[in-house]
């Protein structure tokens, strides 16, 4: 049986080669269709800057980074081909919500989302939706879940892809050994992000 500990052993490595070609599946999506249109905002959050953008379908990106500026570079360099624009106004009520997550509370009001992403990527994300706030799940729980328990790396791999952190909550995915695991964020999230919802660890990733 496989085991997520050599699968994860060494993600943050993984995530960083992922993140160029998880771009391009992105990009791949909109062939044939007309220019994606991307509405964002940003706003504060103990854990980072916080940007939330969306289609007209919902929500497509949430990313905690260390400024303004970078979030919104992350955006544009995600979705090269779409057309980005800012509007505080249409994302207000999101930002609140990301932000609400961020800190522990209203865990459950439900967001529109717009995920973009393979196949596989897709049924994992939906099963990271399935996992209640204050749980936990191992990659290989989750490998399983989908009916593929050799698949813990490709798992691993898809959260780490993940485009709507916090509200697609691949912080809850951790070790087989209990351990913690990877996190393709800033660091320390995942850990005070777990901590809000009542999940201590000694170490942080």
């Amino acid at each position: 049986m496989a085991k997520d500990s050599d699968d994860m052993g060494n993600e943050g490595s993984v995530l960083k080669a992922g993140r160029v070609a998880v771009a391009s599946a992105y990009c791949l999506a909109s062939i044939g269709e007309s220019i994606m249109e991307i509405k964002f905002t940003t706003g504060a959050s103990p854990l980072g800057n916080v940007l939330v953008a969306a289609t007209a379908k919902g929500v497509c990106v949430v990313s905690l980074r260390e400024s303004d500026a970078g979030a919104e570079d992350y955006l544009r360099a995600r979705f090269p081909k779409a057309e980005v624009t800012r509007d505080d106004a249409a994302l207000k009520r999101a930002l609140d919500t990301v932000r609400e997550r961020i800190a522990g509370r209203k865990l459950d009001d439900v967001l529109p989302l717009d995920l973009q992403g393979t196949d596989f990527q897709r049924e994992v994300w939906k099963q990271l939706l399935a996992i209640p706030a204050g749980s936990t799940r191992s990659y290989l729980d989750v490998a399983q879940a989908i009916k593929r328990p050799k698949a813990t790396r490709a798992v691993a791999r898809a959260c780490g892809a993940n485009p709507v952190a916090v509200v697609v909550p691949c912080h809850r995915v951790v070790m087989s050994d209990g351990s913690i695991g990877g996190y393709s964020g800033l660091p320390g999230v995942k850990k005070a992000l777990l901590a809000a919802e009542g999940v201590e660890y000694a170490a942080a990733t």
